[in-house]
């Protein structure tokens, strides 16, 4: 008898590999269907793989595929993909859009009157989590063909928290509002005057006090479409929060802010929970956020996702807030006793304090004291100076004249007084907004703007491989994604020879582990290449990662600001927290920098001593 369950188990072993073909690379009319032709489970008469050129696209059967690679190594669009999946997850899929694509294992559990953060890379299916729970997408449990009834999904669900959720959205019980991850796609749904859109969405009757928070006061009388990317997002927030709804899910809220304004939208956040009436332990919110900090101050609770990108992605367990971020960045769920990334990722003081003495400095640079009107707003810049191999990163509220002072840094700006001689250094420059006008491959634009560099063994190894550039060599620049972009756009800055890379909010768009690792290219470039790099960043944690001296800016946005002379990690941090009046403290584990809860002890003792930026144990 003890064979038998044996030979039942192995045609469900064969279901633990998932074939996937990526609908925008496989062109069958443009190839010889290599995939089919070298398949050899096809070659012995098997129906593996079907396509032919008439075909939109080449169909993989999972069953029958022995994951031999060949068919992904034939590709000429390289558009397959065939991944072993850990063995835990048979029977625990949660939805999949169709054969050979993207496939959700497990999901996120909301609970009544606590802020549940998710994190986890793009294209691991957050998105999807969040659609299931707004009742926008029912879960099909993988069968796409026969999809189940909600009595069988209900039952799948049995004894967890989900089971009394997914009843409350069948019985059409529960209202959920969405704040959309990209907020540049507003204007094209939402027309009018901002101060009505507000008005007719206010339910809650808080309308002023969301002005007041998210600075919204000095655009009432604006039109939405007129608004800028941090107005926008500040908008978005607003009208999610003032509707009555059981579920608020808010889809990256710090993109576009600097960190006071990120601070304040946490705030709001946190307050949907509801204090007023008997109701108010009903409510959930959930949280998509890349910026680590932010959410660690906004989360009560987290769930990671991990998997491959387009590929699958699966749900952890709930964590706490310090463990759940801890096990993302360690990239090792301890739970499951299984490893979702070779490295992990630490922020080591060590490494920084230690930067001095390694790198020798040649090179010094000196810039006058300079002043600059423009409009209503006029900036003044203390003199300062740098050296190669250092980066400086400028801590600022929005609208304090951050990229007005990199611009005159780079000649494409003449200051009112104290400059008459342009700059002397070549200066190589990544805006903060990037529209790509283009026309052609990456490979084009790559070619024509840093031709010497992208072919070059070095550049390949230190920039181009780490920020994976490759997978995106043959798409079209005018359709790449805002992280897409972001990447290319790094790599094109940094390809220049320049004596000075002035880079403008390197983390928009980019998801918690592609700014690590964009942190990590950007510090080694600088360092390997001699260079001077002056970066705007409003992430804290990749800011303090980045930063060997801070410029801190200090004045009332769009009024009058003044920018600092270049000041030591420490002390600028310091005099910049003290202004916003938040403490920060280390994470023993990685290092990474922890945002103190408002009047917690920890945050009091810092306050006292005058340590807002604590970089001890």
């Amino acid at each position: 008898m003890a064979p038998k369950p044996k030979k039942q188990q192995e045609p469900e072993e064969t279901l633990t590999r998932i074939a996937i073909v990526n609908e925008d690379r496989c062109k069958p009319k443009k190839c010889r269907q290599e995939c089919k032709k070298s398949c050899p489970v096809v070659k012995v008469g098997k129906l593996c793989i079907e396509v032919s050129s008439s075909s939109k696209l080449a169909w993989i059967s999972e069953e029958l595929c022995i994951g031999c690679g060949i068919c992904v190594k034939k590709c000429p669009f390289e558009a397959i993909m065939i991944i072993n999946l850990p063995k835990n997850l048979e029977g625990h899929t949660t939805h999949r859009y169709g054969p050979n694509s993207f496939k959700l294992h497990r999901m996120p559990m909301p609970r009544p009157g606590q802020v549940l953060g998710l994190v986890g890379t793009n294209g691991i299916g957050k998105s999807t989590a969040l659609k299931i729970l707004a009742g926008k997408l029912k879960p099909n449990l993988g069968r796409f063909e026969n999809p189940p009834d909600w009595e069988e999904i209900l039952g799948y669900f049995r004894g967890s928290e989900l089971q009394n959720y997914f009843t409350r959205v069948l019985e059409d019980d529960i209202k959920a509002v969405i704040k959309p991850q990209y907020v540049d796609h507003i204007p094209k749904a939402v027309r009018g005057n901002v101060d009505e859109v507000l008005s007719g969405k206010d339910q809650r009757g808080i309308k002023p006090y969301l002005l007041d928070k998210l600075d919204l006061t000095q655009v009432l009388d604006r039109n939405v479409e007129h608004l800028s990317g941090g107005e926008l997002q500040r908008f978005a927030i607003a009208v999610v929060a003032a509707q009555k709804a059981d579920v608020y899910m808010i889809d990256e809220p710090s993109s576009y802010l600097d960190v006071r304004q990120r601070l304040h939208a946490a705030k709001v956040i946190r307050e949907l929970l509801g204090t007023e009436g008997e109701g108010h332990q009903q409510r959930y919110v959930i949280v998509v956020e890349h910026d680590l900090s932010v959410l660690d101050y906004l989360s009560d609770f987290i769930c990671c996702l991990y998997g491959k990108p387009g590929a699958y992605g699966v749900v952890t367990l709930p964590f706490s807030v310090r463990e759940g971020i801890n096990i993302f960045l360690a990239g090792f769920v301890p739970t499951e006793n299984l490893r979702f990334r070779e490295e992990s990722l630490t922020f080591k003081v060590a490494e920084q304090d230690t930067k001095e003495e390694e790198v020798k400095k040649f090179l010094r640079y000196q810039y006058p004291a300079m002043r600059k009107t423009m409009g209503n707003f006029t900036m003044n810049v203390e003199e300062g100076e740098f050296t190669d191999s250092e980066i400086i990163v400028m801590l600022g509220e929005n609208g304090t004249g951050k990229t007005t002072f990199i611009r005159m840094l780079a000649g494409m700006l003449a200051p009112d007084e104290g400059q008459d001689d342009p700059p002397t250094f070549n200066v190589s420059y990544k805006p903060q907004k990037i529209s790509p006008k283009f026309e052609g491959t990456v490979r084009q634009l790559l070619h024509k703007k840093i031709r010497d560099s992208y072919l070059h063994p070095q550049f390949v190894s230190d920039v181009m491989k780490p920020m994976t550039i490759d997978p995106l060599m043959d798409l079209e620049v005018q359709n790449l994604s805002g992280g897409e972009l972001q990447r290319v756009a790094l790599a094109l800055c940094l390809g220049q020879p320049a004596d000075i890379y002035l880079i403008d909010e390197p983390s928009a768009y980019l998801d918690s582990e592609q700014r690590i690792m964009a942190s990590k290219v950007i510090k080694r470039f600088i360092m390997h290449s001699k260079k001077t790099a002056f970066i705007v960043e409003h992430d804290f944690i990749m800011a303090t990662y980045l930063a060997d001296r801070v410029i801190v800016y200090d004045g009332q946005p769009s009024k009058n600001a003044t920018a600092r002379s270049p000041q030591s990690l420490l002390t600028g941090m310091n005099s910049f927290l003290k202004n916003l009046d938040i403490t920060f403290r280390r994470d023993p584990t990685n290092f990474r920098p922890r945002i103190n809860k408002l009047n917690s002890t920890k945050d009091r003792e810092q306050k006292d001593a005058g340590t807002f930026y604590y970089i001890g144990d």
